[in-house]
Order: C-alpha cells, then structure tokens, then sequence
C-alpha cells in the first residue's frame, strides 16, 4: 500500500462531506499519463477509553472506466433502499433530534435574520492542510 500511496499526486479537486463521526473526502486525482480517477475515503473517528481518539481510514480507487457502471449500481442501492425503507434513518442509536451540519447553518441564518445581526458561532474556518 505505502508504495501506491506515495506515488499519488496531488489532488486536482476535491469536497469533504462530514457525517457525524465519519467524514468522507472524494479527490480527483491524475495518473503519470495525466488522466484523471476519483478515491473516495471513509475516516473515522474513535475515542479510546483515556479519551484520545484516532481515525481509521478506507479507501476506493475509482478510474474512468468503471464510472458508468459504478455510478448505476450505486443509484439503484440507494433506490432500493429509499424505496423499502423511506428516507427516514431506523436505528435504535440514532438520535431524534439528529441534524445534519447544514441544517445547522440555516437555522443559524434564520436566527441572524431575526435579530438583524449575523450569528457566527456555529461557522468554522476550515484549512485544508489541517484535514
């Protein structure tokens, strides 16, 4: 894996999606012939009993050609699973009052636009050499 990993260029274009103790993080990256995949990488986050934590990371290789294929097998897995379970989470640790960050973010809009002043408590500078 190291000899793989090292040999990655830099990435081309990238968008991080955070989702509660997972942050997935999809990079364009080129080849030495200067095409262009996709990785997609699952990092998760886990506490240790002292309270450190650590992230253990996943990683999928996708190149143009399987793009198709893998882009219909994932719309007809997210179709099936909307279409026999809804679109509401069932799990007995999943919290009620679960919000995504972005639900967050407007209703920190809403609250500003009601006291006439921006609320900027919730908004955090993200660098991304620290991610």
């Amino acid at each position: 894996m190291s000899d793989h990993y090292t040999m990655e260029q830099e990435e081309i274009f990238s968008k991080v999606m955070r989702a509660g103790r997972r942050t997935y993080f999809f990079d364009v990256r080129s080849t030495k012939a200067g095409d262009f995949y996709l990785t997609i990488t699952e990092s998760k986050k886990f506490t240790n009993d002292d309270g450190s934590y650590h992230y253990k990371k996943h990683k999928i290789y996708l190149y143009k050609e399987d793009f198709s294929e893998f882009k219909d097998n994932l719309e007809e897995m997210i179709n099936y699973v909307i279409e026999e379970k809804g679109e509401e989470v069932i799990s007995e640790r999943h919290q009620k009052d679960y919000k995504k960050e972005t639900d967050d973010v407007a209703a920190t809009a809403e609250k500003a636009s009601e006291n006439g002043q921006p609320d900027t408590s919730n908004f955090t500078d993200i660098e991304f050499d620290d991610i």
